[in-house]
């Protein structure tokens, strides 16, 4: 007998932004092409049906060293007990040493109801399914079942060492039920399966020396509860000879891995689509600090780190391809990036609470956030991408050096050197808070914002800046306001079509201490408290007018602030100075204050002043610092 499949399409290059394009047609492309990818399981409907068929084929009683069998379909060889033909067994019992197999023909569709079953097998898997079409594992309502390993095996394939897992599967495999399960792996991997894995019910718990539960060419969950402890990866799907498989798709239900290495890996694509969902790998954020390498012509590759670092996968939850989420609730502590994919990653929805070592969120090609809350509580670098593109969502980032940074992701290049590649951050909806201790947002090309608020709160050192970019900034519209440090100053380009309010203070201005710019007229007032110490502070908001006077306020007390500190009453405070909006960037600064602290030079309404003796076609270097940028325009060499 055969069943249809349904085939699965893994899109392996998701979002293929052609760089920066602030036009509605251009962005309206991406966003379409950003939800055309689903995937859907290999395995056919009917395999949910009930626990209770009408017809048991035969009962196996496993009765310690051997098993009694009530019906046709089953023989037993001493503790060995193997189903033969197509139909529905119902197992209960004990095998204290022994083995559960299913060899029937290549067209049998076997269904196994646990009901009470523990079985343990010292040198091989307690449930082998050497051959069938498709095998069906019921957990029998109430039940608890549970399957044993030793810490050697005896392969029954020595050449391709099979089985290698406490339920080993070499064809399709669904399990299902509402009973339990718990697997002990002691030797290698916990569940796995060489073709389709589908769970679709049960509570299952799973403690494997290697991976947890493996499904080569794919694993769906829906429905169920599990519990993942592993050596090594926690869920994983490495199918990597056809595009349409090697995927992990979770639909519903409740997911705890511990891993020692990856959490969930998929080979193509990893969909989340509901559910919720706990990882943690390598033994969390903690658990390694993250490795910068450079390398420059000609020289060799050099390290910095400073910390114990691993050559082992320890990501939260990873794919090849795309990860794509739509829904559920994700917590994930990982010592290596929270969320990657080697391709691209889309956030249409969900929750996610990120901590990590490394990269909060990490594709190697683009990022789209399209909706969801997204809170990035630690990491080295928040958001990390070719192309960033933000259209909706409430996101919250924390970094010890970049929140959002649109680079190669390799993890190469000399710093201040820009790596190759068509980089871009694009912002037309949603609201984005980054704290951060190195650059804000930092993009290795351009940075476009038409729509929704972006607020940055650092870095303080003056090696690094709210803003960094290569290329250009458009601002056109949306909410900005960034509070850092004075001496990378950077701020949107003279080419905008919006008004931005450039502020230099003459000291540092304390964490928390909020302030106020409002127009004469006080009709308009925007009220920011900065969590970091800072001496500058951008703001550009659609409310900000050309030729009016504005009052710039500090100290006095804010209630009832905002998301990121953006609004709230504002009372108290002291003027600290009033100047007119006249250019499209325009620098607030009382005389003799300018932009430069170390090494940096006087970032004047977007522009840089030209250094002593002209540019010469050489990044010019001040104090032994190159500038990161010159203030919203490259410099003409």
């Amino acid at each position: 007998m055969k069943w249809n499949r349904i085939p699965a399409t893994c899109l392996a290059a998701l979002l293929l932004f052609a760089g920066c394009s602030t036009e509605p047609s251009a962005q309206a492309e991406n966003e379409d092409a950003a939800g055309s990818t689903s995937i859907s399981s290999n395995l056919e409907t009917e395999s949910l049906d009930s626990e209770d068929p009408e017809t048991i084929d035969a009962t196996i009683r496993l009765t310690g060293e051997s098993a009694t069998v009530e019906g046709n379909g089953v023989s037993v060889a001493g503790s060995v007990i193997t189903i033969t033909q197509a139909g529905t067994y119902r197992v209960s019992g004990t095998l204290t040493d022994g083995q559960l197999l299913v060899n029937a023909d290549k067209e049998s569709k076997v269904r196994l109801i646990f009901d009470g079953v523990e079985i343990t097998c010292l040198d091989s898997a307690p449930l082998y399914i050497q051959k069938a079409d498709q095998v069906i594992l019921t957990l029998a309502s109430g039940s608890e079942n549970v399957l044993t390993d030793g810490e050697t095996y005896v392969y029954a394939d020595a050449e391709a060492e099979e089985p290698n897992a406490a339920i080993f599967s070499k064809d399709d495999l669904t399990i299902n039920g509402e009973g339990a399960l718990t697997v002990y792996a002691n030797f290698n991997n916990g569940i796995q399966c060489k073709d389709d894995l589908e769970i679709s019910g049960g509570t299952i718990s799973v403690t494997a020396a290697h991976n947890g539960i493996k499904g080569k060419d794919s694993v769906t969950i829906r429905d169920a509860g599990i519990s993942v402890s592993a050596g090594g990866d926690g869920i994983q799907s490495d199918q990597d000879e056809d595009a349409e498989k090697g995927y992990v798709r979770i639909e519903s239900g409740t997911v705890s891995v511990e891993a020692e290495e990856d959490g969930i890996q998929a080979e193509t694509t990893l969909q989340i689509e509901g559910g919720t969902i706990s990882v943690t790998s390598g033994g969390a954020s903690n658990g390694r600090t993250h490795t910068e390498s450079f390398e420059m012509p000609g020289m060799r590759t050099t390290e910095e780190t400073s910390d114990e670092t691993s050559t082992v996968s320890q990501k939260g939850i990873k794919a090849g391809s795309a990860v794509v989420i739509s829904g559920g609730t994700m917590t994930i502590d990982a010592a290596d990036d929270a969320v990657h994919a080697n391709g691209t990653v889309e956030i249409q929805g969900g929750t996610l609470e990120l901590s990590t070592g490394d990269d909060g969120i990490h594709a190697d090609s683009s990022v789209a956030i399209r909706g969801g809350e997204i809170t990035v509580s630690e990491s080295y670098e928040g958001i990390v991408g070719a192309q960033i593109t933000i259209s909706g969502g409430n996101i919250a980032v924390t970094a010890s050096d970049d929140g959002l940074n649109a680079a190669d992701g390799s993890g190469t290049g000399w710093p201040g050197q820009t790596a190759s590649g068509d980089f871009c951050i694009t912002i037309s909806g949603g609201t984005t808070v980054v704290y951060a201790d190195g650059d804000g947002i930092d993009s290795n090309g351009d940075i476009v914002m038409t729509d929704g608020t972006l607020l940055i709160h650092g870095p303080t050192d003056n090696g690094n800046g709210a803003i960094d970019y290569e290329g250009t900034f458009a601002l056109d519209g949306g909410t900005l306001i960034a509070a850092g440090s004075s001496g990378m100053l950077q701020t949107p380009g003279s080419g905008s079509s919006q008004y931005t309010a450039s502020i230099l203070f003459a000291s540092a201005q304390a964490a928390g201490s909020p302030v106020s710019i409002s127009s004469a007229d006080g009709e308009r007032e925007i009220i920011f408290t900065p969590s970091k110490q800072y001496t500058s502070l951008i703001i550009s908001t659609p409310e900000l007018q050309e030729g009016t006077t504005y009052t710039v306020k500090t100290g006095g007390t804010v209630s009832d602030a905002g998301n990121g500190g953006l609004g709230g009453v504002y009372s108290g405070g002291s003027e600290y100075l009033s100047a007119v909006l006249s250019e499209t960037v325009t620098q607030f600064a009382p005389d003799g204050v300018s932009a430069g602290g170390i090494g940096g030079m006087p970032e004047m309404g977007g522009q840089m002043q030209e250094p002593p003796g002209g540019f010469t076609g050489e990044t010019p270097e001040f104090d032994g610092q190159a500038p990161n940028g010159f203030g919203g325009e490259r410099p003409e060499v």
